[in-house]
């Protein structure tokens, strides 16, 4: 599974540091949608009569959304964005406030009414944060569990305290950003040993730490907290409700029963009875007084995930793998099937006389489902009664006994998504990538303005892939996935600046069509032109020329690492962005980082406004943009052979090995070769602006430089009546347009130096 995490060295490594990643994330034209599906719900109750109702989703692309619920109609009111992976689970906290978890390893806090903002990051998971637990009438405490086999219980009002010595915690009120290295302010940590005996240590971050409840060996997938808050449940891999005391982090019981994963966890408003749901396929219903269960319910056919009670815990809502959502009276053991969707059943939420259903589809639709009066949906009949043993309806299902039929077979409203990418392709031009996504819909996208150039509708996707195949090599610059629905494009040092192309290629107007182009600078510049422009504004133009953007102290210890820093010069030092490099500001790509001192972050491009700190950013990211420097490159030219055909009268022009840009086009050679044969005495010398000519004696080509400075667009007047020249490998004819990366890839196919061959052409 994909992880998120510092790149940076552990501690007393002595491996090479692995430089941070800059990823970013290309954005669907309406941003308003979610692109992936829904992890979790929560609904916020207007406090007025007639107000407008709220419901919050979390999802796998990463963002949370709320949407305004007012006569039927969902409208996005703001996207909470700066999770750097799945959002797994939200809870409502107080009046105000959300708390999410992710992937990331991150809780985040928000402020419900703000346009988005995050107000604090909490870290101390050591691995995906699952699961969140709130306790509805103690505003101050929140349980968190993830697959580190970690549960901690957080009191939000001391977290999101800002420290007495000033070093608060991660706040991203103002940037979104972690603007120190200290994740948390200071305070001492409570831990419970094994002994369930509390004991206090000084945090490694020297801040805020919560009470960590010890005991689980295994991943927690489930969490729930009674009203008050001082009873917790939690369940996993370990098959075994576990149940504490969060006020201290002990332990006090161990429900043994169900016979795979737990996955969802309720407990009734006292703290007296618990509900969980298991891969198994189980319901249970659990008294903590008598430490028993005390009914199990065989509803489903497959893995239960999602539970949701009534108000008074009378009537259970359920859902899981089997796209199914049943409601079951938990005394007189009657079920129903209420619906059957096209997606696994992730989180439920009960909105007065309806029920919000999250799946892996990033639609969200609503039930009816009688919350309020459960038993109206009874009185129409169409019920069963639940069994007691797990394989009781999986039987009927294998059997193909009567089905039992859905109550309703549609939502009463949804609230559509994007759907999300499932396949793409990188295309040999390394510059556009093939999608399909969940619906059938493939797509070319560019990725260097992060575009849709092309929408083929409901295509074949390997027809559109062959159709698209250009026999061009160009160095792998980036890498993909499509993890979080849409596409994330990333970046790594050195690796991202290995790929160059012609001016004239990228079709770049007023610049000269032999100056070569580093794509991910380029890409790079594109990206934070926003930023830097703001920056300008905040900093003043000498910032850049005074090389304040980073400390000399930091330039020279990278440099350190390195055995040469190159300086691009042919690209100016200036924000230029070309054309090609152009990105949208309407539906603006995210940036997924970490700079020396954070954690990671996300963010629009368009939102950076030049208050970051440049230390929130990879340090080759800025040197690259701001200072014009680009790290050490290997690779970046093609040695080979020029040899007459065999049979050919044509004189031998050099006997040495050359060397040339792995860019260079086969016509830049016919003009060299036409060169050589039109002199009497060739040339030797190298060019200052890099000819790639042998020098004396016929031995390799030294110059590093560019090697088609002399041959400027096409022949001289004196060359036109010389012969015309065809180059050749392998007894195949080159096309002027192919670089010598092409035919090393795709036609010579040796680990040998490339050999070519020429000719002169009779007739022409």
């Amino acid at each position: 599974m994909h992880r998120v995490g510092s790149a940076g060295n552990n501690a007393n490594s002595t491996r090479p540091r692995k430089e941070k990643r800059l990823t970013y994330v290309l954005n669907n034209s309406d941003d308003t949608k979610h692109c992936a599906g829904i992890n979790c719900l929560a609904v916020l109750k207007s406090s007025v009569s007639n107000g407008v109702d709220y419901l919050f989703t979390g999802s796998r692309d990463g963002t949370l959304k709320r949407w305004s619920l007012a006569d039927d109609v969902g409208s996005c009111s703001a996207t909470f964005e700066s999770h750097v992976d799945w959002v797994n689970d939200a809870v409502l906290v107080g009046d105000n406030t959300l708390v999410s978890c992710s992937s990331d390893t991150t809780l985040k806090t928000w402020n419900c009414s703000s346009d988005g903002t995050c107000i604090r990051t909490l870290r101390q998971h050591s691995d995906y944060v699952t699961c969140l637990a709130a306790a509805e009438k103690n505003s101050n405490i929140v349980a968190s569990g993830g697959l580190g086999a970690e549960v901690f219980i957080w009191d939000i009002e001391a977290a999101l305290a800002p420290s007495k010595s000033g070093d608060a915690m991660e706040d991203d009120c103002s940037t979104g950003i972690n603007g120190s290295g200290n994740s948390l302010p200071v305070t001492s940590l409570r831990t419970i040993g094994s002994s369930n005996s509390i004991s206090a240590h000084t945090s490694q971050s020297q801040g805020y730490v919560p009470i960590a409840a010890k005991g689980h060996k295994e991943s927690v997938y489930a969490l729930a907290m009674n009203d008050s808050g001082n009873l917790l449940v939690s369940g996993g891999t370990e098959k075994v409700v576990r149940v504490w005391d969060p006020r201290t982090g002990s332990k006090t019981i161990k429900l043994r029963g169900h016979t795979d994963n737990i996955r969802s966890l309720l407990l009734d408003s006292t703290g007296r009875y618990c509900l969980s749901g298991s891969s198994d396929s189980m319901i249970r219903l659990w008294d903590l007084g008598q430490q028993r269960c005390i009914h199990s319910y065989a509803v489903h056919t497959d893995s239960v995930w999602a539970l949701a009670s009534t108000p008074t815990f009378s009537h259970v809502y359920s859902g899981g793998r089997d796209l199914s959502l049943y409601l079951t009276d938990l005394a007189t053991r009657e079920s129903l099937l209420l619906c059957t969707g096209e997606h696994p059943i992730l989180q439920l939420a009960l909105h007065d006389d309806n029920i919000w259903v999250a799946t892996t589809d990033s639609s969200v639709h609503r039930w009816p489902a009688e919350g309020r009066n459960p038993q109206k949906v009874f009185q129409r009949g169409g019920s069963f009664i639940a069994g007691n043993l797990s394989f009781s309806r999986a039987r009927v299902s294998l059997e193909g006994s009567t089905p039992v039929s859905s109550r309703f077979k549609e939502p009463n409203f949804t609230i559509p998504g994007i759907p999300g990418i499932v396949q793409h392709e990188i295309l040999n031009n390394r510059r556009h990538v093939l999608t399909k996504d969940a619906a059938g819909s493939v797509k070319l996208w560019e990725i260097t303005r992060g575009v849709v150039v092309e929408d083929y509708g409901k295509a074949s996707f390997e027809e559109k892939k062959e159709e698209l195949f250009e026999m061009v090599s160009i160095p792998a610059w980036f890498t993909v996935d499509t993890r979080l629905g849409s596409l994330s494009v990333h970046l790594d040092t050195p690796q991202c600046f290995s790929a160059e192309m012609y001016s004239a290629d990228l079709q770049i107007a007023g610049k000269p069509e032999d100056d070569k182009v580093n794509l991910a600078r380029e890409t790079l510049k594109g990206l934070l032109a926003h930023w830097l422009a703001k920056r300008k504004l905040r900093l003043g133009s000498q910032a850049t020329v005074n090389g304040d953007v980073l400390s000399a102290k930091d330039i020279s210890a990278r440099s350190l690492t390195h055995s040469r820093v190159e300086v691009d010069g042919n690209a100016e030092n200036d924000s230029v962005v070309y054309p090609p490099f152009e990105f949208s500001t309407i539906s603006p790509p995210s940036i997924i980082t970490e700079g020396s001192q954070g954690s990671p972050w996300r963010k629009k491009i368009t939102d950076l406004d030049g208050t970051e700190d440049d230390k929130d950013f990879p340090w080759w990211c800025l040197d690259c943009v701001l200072n014009n420097r680009l790290p050490p490159r290997e690779n970046t030219k093609c040695s080979f052979y020029l040899h007459p055909c065999e049979g050919s009268a044509v004189q031998i022009l050099t006997q040495g090995k050359l060397s040339a840009p792995r860019i260079l086009r086969i016509h830049k050679v016919v003009n060299y070769v036409i060169e050589k044969m039109v002199f009497d005495k060739p040339s030797d010398s190298v060019n200052p602006d890099g000819t790639f000519a042998p020098p004396l004696g016929g031995g390799p080509l030294q110059s590093s430089a560019v090697g088609d400075g002399s041959f400027r667009s096409g022949l001289k007047s004196w060359q036109k009546l010389r012969p015309s020249i065809e180059i050749l490998c392998n007894n195949q004819v080159l096309s002027p347009d192919m670089s010598l990366a092409t035919v090393r890839a795709y036609v010579w196919k040796k680990p040998e130096d490339l050999v070519l061959n020429y000719r002169v052409v009779q007739g022409k």
